[in-house]
């Protein structure tokens, strides 16, 4: 589990972009008991699928629905595989 700030700097992005990451449901890191964000790899992972994502020009909603869409395959790729 990582920092917001060790998250940030792994994904070279503002500590602010991951917030608003969050605010938009891209991405929900874990929290301590005092409201602190825990980022694991899997979040991190996903910063840099948003971040890939921002450089070929998709926008904010746009690359919520292209994570919604992936998170779906996997799911049914898990499926198929049971």
């Amino acid at each position: 589990m990582f920092a917001i700030s060790v998250a940030a700097e792994m994904v070279d992005m503002e500590i602010q972009n991951l917030r608003v990451y969050e605010r938009r449901g891209l991405l929900e890191p874990d929290r301590t008991p005092g409201g602190s964000r825990l980022y694991s790899q899997d979040d991190v992972d996903r910063l840099h699928r948003i971040r890939a994502l921002l450089a070929e020009g998709v926008n904010i909603a746009g690359i919520g629905r292209v994570l919604a869409l992936e998170d779906e395959v996997a799911q049914l790729r898990q499926r198929l595989g049971e």
